[in-house]
């Protein structure tokens, strides 16, 4: 098969930013219409757990809230973006885990799951699965259809993490609102620009690659 063709398949409907990573013997199998290695697979979920967790790091307290502002959240959706459903909850289910185990990777370098803003972190399990799924579809090759999948992302996370916030310090439905959601909003608008930008000129670099 020639090398002007595969650029082709490679770009076909279905797939996203993290299949066109090179592997060992990933050639071979694409030739044959099969699926990345499993070997790939397992980095990919690795490295976006450990992405999500540098990310946290980034991590900046607000006044009057339990919920910092950090770098969590974008990452997980752009994990999930990246990688796909399956590959994209497994690496924020992995980063879930393992900072319940112990790893202070959370935001503020803290761990466990007894503090209230982890309600966010099992949001960003739901996120990064459906916009994996959305990526799948092409959600990520466009400005608008990009700023669709992360505002639904982000409204994902925060329809679990305002009332585990709420539920987890006794606050009102209001209260959690005005404390883990408002303080936020302006932050996530300009992460949806940035990925905006990025995920698209990502799919337009690689066309003309091709």
């Amino acid at each position: 098969m020639s090398t002007a063709a595969a650029p082709v398949r490679s770009l076909r409907a279905g797939t996203v930013l993290a299949d066109l990573l090179p592997s060992p013997k990933l050639s071979a199998s694409l030739e044959q219409g099969g699926a990345p290695t499993r070997a790939r697979d397992i980095a990919l979920v690795v490295g976006g757990a450990a992405l999500t967790g540098l990310a946290a790091q980034i991590s900046v307290p607000v006044p009057g809230s339990p919920v910092p502002v950090s770098g969590q959240t974008f990452a997980a959706l752009l994990v999930g973006t990246a990688l796909g459903a399956r590959r994209g909850f497994l690496a924020l289910a992995a980063y879930a885990v393992a900072g319940m185990a112990g790893v202070p990777w959370f935001a503020q370098a803290t761990s466990g799951y007894g503090m209230s803003s982890f309600g966010y972190i099992l949001g960003m399990m739901l996120a990064a699965t459906v916009v994996g799924a959305l990526a799948r579809r092409g959600a990520d090759r466009s400005v608008l259809r990009t700023a669709g999948a992360m505002a639904l992302g982000s409204a994902i996370i925060y329809a679990v993490g305002v009332p585990y916030l709420a539920l987890a310090t006794g606050m009102t439905f209001g209260q959690a609102v005005a404390a883990g959601l408002t303080p936020f909003l302006i932050g996530d608008a300009l992460k949806a620009a940035l990925a905006m930008g990025a995920l698209p000129a990502a799919w337009k670099l690689v066309g003309r690659k091709g």
